[in-house]
């Protein structure tokens, strides 16, 4: 290949030491990111060897410039490839999706009342963390079995021994919470709880079962039946998930388990976590662009990629196949662990069964995605492949528009646009409309001043960004769609026609599509069109049109609730917008301010007892 004289001048000037380098393109992009052992061997070999892999060979192809940082050792190369490939995410380095933003469960060990949250960032303070996992499903739901189990706090409140910060939300009244908001619960017996909790997503359930069945008894012995009760139930919920938690390993010892299934341009990784000899979940992800990219370097850049963000490292990490670094990495593992870790690919025993288990279940899952992605192209590409067929369009409808009208007696009207691109709802590029101009129930004049706004802001839009040299694409309304879909029979389509012929676009193929038998209506012929029932463009046109009805009824509602609950408070004498204003924020309708207290209505910014007195006896007379 030819190399430019920049590079041929930091080829001949690389040092022998250890590193990360950062190959970039003419434009300047991060294309590229390793490390070395001795970063003047490594980086040489790409500007001297003729590669048979393709996607390296692509790659090479693309270096304009590189740069490069020197590192200590290889440990701390490798830390430092890893963070920035999770920032630059660069084109030809393996990419996991969202992979920056693992979830985590997090317990705030360092409060007065530590809580169970989600979050997706670990901070350096004095609190727990959990993962990563990689799906925040898993998360909530093990946050909701242990709501269930133990009633720990989950609100983002202040919580202070002693002092009353509010009153409880629902977890208190359904037994999820012991309320420390109501400053009551004695601290310690809820840091006992909240040790529980910890060894709960330890893994070590049976520890906790053990001192739950102890308590219990105690209770029993001492007549304190109810409590027993409740511990029982505990008990039975604990007993449950160990049900599910198979034994299968004898070594008893903390284990990850890593199987990867490849097939064409994609991979599935699946992760087993067993805690003391119990896999006690399971993770999946895939992996996408793996063409020409071997298992050995799958698995060794998902391993460092996972356990850069994780929370815990297992005692023992079993792999498919060896991998580059596998030393390095160990040495990074123990480090951060602060106690040995080993990484191993077992050949036969109990071990490579587990392994081939993984695998399956890697299998598995990559079926299932496939078989989801190909209904899901179906329901999209082919579903806009079937529209330009049966509507004779001139070009696939990438993006389509659908216009929709709510009021209740012509009172508050508003429009709707919602738009969906490839099949799927784009709602970054939905609008709302309130109605300016018609007076009352008049559909066919709504729906022609709706489209017509829409089309008047575009074309402005449009001129305004060509006159500066940008992309249409930077428009709130300039990019113009390939289909008009309006929701309503033969009078709203003319209508939404008319308008767009007024400013210049009616080459847009419009249809209206009727609710009440799904059949289309066009400009162009008296008759109807009659979509086959079970086709994906039918099936598509409805999801359009029910988001279109949805998103104008829930903009009609808001503002409708919002007007009548301005104009009740208004009438309460002592109320002005200030106060309005808070009462509102402060607990959102009418009906809650009913059942709000005295004391509850006094404490609201800016309000007094001798005002919520007047709220309340006329809200309640």
């Amino acid at each position: 290949m030819t190399v430019n004289d920049e590079i041929k001048v930091k080829l001949d000037n690389l040092p022998d030491k250890p590193g990360v380098y950062i190959m970039k393109d003419e434009s300047g992009n991060v294309i590229y990111i390793g490390k070395a052992v001795s970063l003047k061997n490594r980086v040489k070999q790409y500007f001297r060897a003729n590669y048979q892999d393709r996607k390296v060979s692509a790659m090479v192809s693309k270096i304009a410039s590189f740069e490069y940082i020197l590192t200590d050792t290889e440990v701390e190369a490798l830390i430092l490839e890893s963070n920035l490939i999770k920032k630059h995410r660069p084109k030809y380095n393996i990419t996991m999706k969202d992979d920056k933003h693992y979830p985590f469960i997090r317990v705030t060990t360092g409060e007065a009342y530590p809580r169970i949250q989600l979050t997706r960032k670990i901070e350096k303070d004095n609190h727990r963390y959990f993962g990563p996992y990689t799906s925040a499903r898993a998360v909530r739901e093990t946050i909701d079995v242990i709501k269930k189990i133990f009633p720990i706090c989950t609100c983002n409140r202040n919580l202070k021994e002693g002092k009353k910060t509010g009153r409880p939300c629902i977890n208190y009244y359904i037994g999820q919470c012991w309320g420390p908001c109501l400053g009551n619960v004695e601290k310690d017996k809820y840091h006992k709880m909240i040790k529980d909790v910890l060894r709960f997503l330890e893994g070590k359930q049976e520890d906790v079962l053990k001192d739950l069945r102890q308590d219990m008894l105690e209770a029993s012995q001492n007549l304190e039946f109810e409590k027993a009760a409740v511990l029982r139930d505990k008990i039975q919920a604990i007993e449950k998930i160990l049900e599910t938690q198979k034994i299968i390993s004898t070594s008893m010892i903390d284990q990850d388990i890593f199987a990867c299934y490849q097939e064409e341009n994609q991979a599935a990784i699946q992760i087993f976590f067993i805690r003391s000899g119990k896999l006690i979940s399971s993770e999946q992800t895939i992996l996408e662009d793996t063409t020409d990219v071997t298992l050995n370097d799958i698995l060794g850049f998902y391993v460092k990629q996972f356990y850069s963000g994780s929370a815990y490292i297992p005692k023992e990490i079993l792999l498919q196949a060896d991998i580059d670094d596998k030393v390095i990495i160990e040495k990074w593992l123990t480090g951060k662990k602060g106690s040995k870790v080993s990484i191993h690919i077992p050949k036969r025993g109990e071990k490579r069964k587990l392994l081939q288990l993984a695998l399956r279940n890697a299998n598995e899952a990559f079926q299932n995605y496939k078989r989801r992605a190909e209904r899901e192209f179906a329901r999209t590409h082919g579903a806009l492949s079937e529209l330009q067929k049966y509507l004779n369009l001139p070009a696939k409808p990438v993006r389509i528009e659908c216009f929709d009208i709510s009021n209740t007696q012509g009172v508050q009207s508003v429009g709707s646009m919602v738009v969906f691109e490839n099949g799927k709802p784009s709602k970054r590029e939905y609008r709302r409309f309130k109605i300016k101009f018609v007076e009352g129930s008049n559909d066919f004049a709504s729906i022609a001043e709706v489209v017509g706004r829409r089309f008047d802001r575009g074309i402005r839009e449009r001129e305004e960004l060509e006159r500066e040299g940008k992309e249409y694409t930077l428009g709130k309304f300039s990019c113009f769609p390939d289909l008009v879909i309006i929701d309503g029979g033969k009078g709203q389509l003319r209508a939404a026609f008319a308008s767009m012929k007024k400013f210049g676009v009616d080459s847009i193929p419009i249809f209206g599509i009727a609710e009440e038998y799904d059949e289309l209506y066009s400009m162009y012929s008296n008759r109807t069109i009659c979509l086959p029932k079970n086709s994906y463009a039918l099936h598509l046109l409805q999801r359009i049109r029910d988001e279109a009805h949805r998103f104008a009824i829930s903009y009609h509602r808001g503002l409708r609730d919002k007007n009548n609950l301005h104009s009740i408070l208004q009438d309460i004498p002592g109320i002005g917008p200030k106060r309005m204003k808070e009462l509102i924020k402060a607990f959102g309708s009418v009906e809650c301010i009913k059942k709000a207290s005295l004391d509850e209505l006094a404490n609201v910014d800016g309000m007094n007892r001798k005002v919520a007195v007047k709220v309340k006896q006329y809200l309640c007379d």
